[in-house]
């Protein structure tokens, strides 16, 4: 199947670039490189021995996206395309709506004028708010607290009536937990813009001295050491994940949404040891207040996930470990000197 991946570039896409790839798939990648580099996509090429079209564009642009259309035979759409820091989404929150939400409507408003009507559309778990009880279910009530997880709520319910008004479009809703890892390769990774915003790159900058202390939210919630409980799901975990929702989607109409987590949750303080262990490197740590609408504990029920996919979490969190600080050790600076990566470039773009 011929696949466009919007976002590509970025952390979890270019690791299902990867699977993509080795299950068979032709892939396009299309993205606008505002919080990600060409060079892992370089290494994708380089990791699986293909090359593959790459076209920067901005999905706000919808004849960009048509231009695309017009010149690829596209088959199918893995879309990552979004804005995703929390913290900036509240002081930036029209700059979250309008690329989160404006580039999906463009995006589908063009695939359905081409005909291309099946989508994996990258979700997240903070579509559950702040009150569900874990482990979150796919039938638990949302209701998100913040400008990001709103976009991906409203971008659920965009893509739900969409398949709801044509039974034409096949659509499949991955709502993510805490993805974290690397490829075992070593030579792609999660490579943030200045200080990182989620809890394991800051763990290994820490290790390898580029950040001095880790800041730790809270240090009284109600678990079993103060500290904040995620499920952390290893990236290439997330990513086989999508293949398995490109199969899945070919079979089933209409729109249905799966977590992709694995089913434990892990303090704050449980990740720094594992971390240690994994690096032989001590990660001194510091407590500070909690931050606004973080919640104790938030974990994965993968039921449905396993049941209807076919898909279940394999890597541990010693393999988390480990992969982030092979990454991290070889990269200390991540994709520091992107090189020139093949491109396909649009006639008149």
């Amino acid at each position: 199947m011929r696949i466009l991946v919007t976002g590509g570039a970025g952390y979890i896409g270019s690791h299902t670039c990867i699977e993509l790839i080795e299950a068979g798939h032709e892939i396009i990648v299309a993205d606008n490189f505002s919080n990600s580099s060409p060079e892992s996509l370089k290494r994708v090429s380089e990791l699986t021995g293909k090359i593959f079209p790459v076209i920067e564009l901005d999905f706000r642009n919808r004849n960009e996206i048509e231009a695309l259309f017009k010149q690829f035979d596209i088959q199918g759409v893995i879309h990552f395309a979004a804005l995703k820091a929390v913290g900036e989404s509240v002081t930036h929150s029209l700059l979250y709506y309008q690329n989160n939400l404006i580039s999906l409507l463009n995006l589908l408003d063009v695939m359905d004028d081409y005909q291309v009507r099946n989508i994996v559309f990258s979700s997240s778990a903070t579509v559950y708010g702040a009150e569900g009880t874990s482990p979150l279910k796919e039938t638990d009530q949302t209701g998100a607290v913040n400008p990001y997880g709103s976009t991906k709520l409203m971008a659920e319910r965009i893509i739900k009536d969409l398949a709801t008004s044509s039974e034409r479009w096949r659509a499949v809703i991955l709502r993510y937990f805490n993805p974290v890892g690397a490829h075992e390769s070593g030579r792609i990774g999660e490579d943030p813009n200045g200080i990182p915003n989620n809890l394991m790159p800051y763990i290994s900058q820490v290790a390898t001295g580029k950040r001095a202390v880790l800041s730790v939210f809270g240090s009284d919630y109600p678990t079993r050491d103060g500290t904040g409980i995620r499920d952390y799901i290893h990236v290439t975990d997330l990513a086989t994940g999508h293949v398995k929702a490109l199969d899945y989607m070919l079979k089933n109409k209409g729109a249905h949404a799966f977590n992709l987590g694995t089913g434990k949750g892990f303090s704050v303080l449980e990740m720094v040891a594992a971390f240690e262990k994994a690096s032989g490197r001590k990660v001194p740590y510091r407590f500070t207040d909690r931050r606004a609408g973080d919640i104790a504990v938030c974990y994965a029920d993968p039921t449905k996930a396993e049941k209807e996919l076919g898909w279940k979490t394999v890597k541990t969190i010693d393999d988390m470990c480990r992969d982030t600080w092979r990454w991290q050790r070889h990269n200390p600076d991540g994709y520091q000197q992107p090189a020139e990566v093949h491109k396909t470039e649009r006639s008149g773009a």
